[in-house]
């Protein structure tokens, strides 16, 4: 059920910049993701028990799709929600440059986060959550996404000694924008926007 629910979320391919500012061939389109609660609902609980062994006091994910996951996980394993959201930064052209924040006046101090995203394929919005965290005293117990994509954001995150879960895994070709070959082959961004 699992690998089928994977398969038919729709991905098209092309030459996409990502959030994190690495490139890929491959974008999913995960707007509809959360619209069947009741399809979706026996991947949520497999992601809640995979969390449970971490001892989470609270759930946080970004806006927009990590939020929603977040704050059903939270609900499946009672636990506090919290979400961050994307800022405006003024720097570009480097890797991992968003800025995810906490709404104001939240007081994080002392709470173990398990921070969760729909799909990760770089982690940008997920390392920009965590900084945010951080900053609020949290501690970060955990990774979660439905989908992994790649071994970005898993490398990244055991050189912190902060385990990572997912319902599913899949390869994902992740280019630095210098060694992208759709770039050597002087083939425009698709935007991911369009059909």
């Amino acid at each position: 059920m699992v690998e089928n629910f994977f398969a038919a979320l729709p991905c098209r391919e092309g030459h996409f910049l990502l959030e994190s500012g690495y490139h890929s061939d491959l974008w999913f389109d995960l707007d509809a993701l959360f619209v069947d609660t009741e399809r979706i609902a026996p991947l949520i609980r497999a992601l809640a028990n995979q969390l449970r062994p971490y001892e989470p006091t609270a759930i946080c994910g970004p806006l927009l799709g990590g939020a929603f996951l977040a704050l059903a996980i939270a609900r499946e394993l009672k636990l506090k929600f919290y979400f961050t959201r994307q800022q405006q930064n003024g720097k570009q052209g480097t890797l991992y440059q968003a800025v995810y924040s906490l709404p104001s006046g939240l007081d994080l101090s002392g709470e173990r986060v398990a921070v969760v995203d729909d799909v990760i394929s770089a982690g940008s919005s997920v390392r920009a959550t965590c900084e945010s965290l951080k900053k609020s005293d949290a501690q970060i117990v955990a990774i979660g996404s439905l989908m992994l994509l790649g071994e970005a954001t898993e490398n990244y995150f055991s050189q912190l000694g902060i385990p990572i879960a997912a319902v599913s895994r899949r390869e994902f070709n992740l280019w630095h924008p210098e060694d992208c070959p759709a770039c050597r082959a002087n083939v425009p961004l698709t935007n991911p926007a369009k059909e």
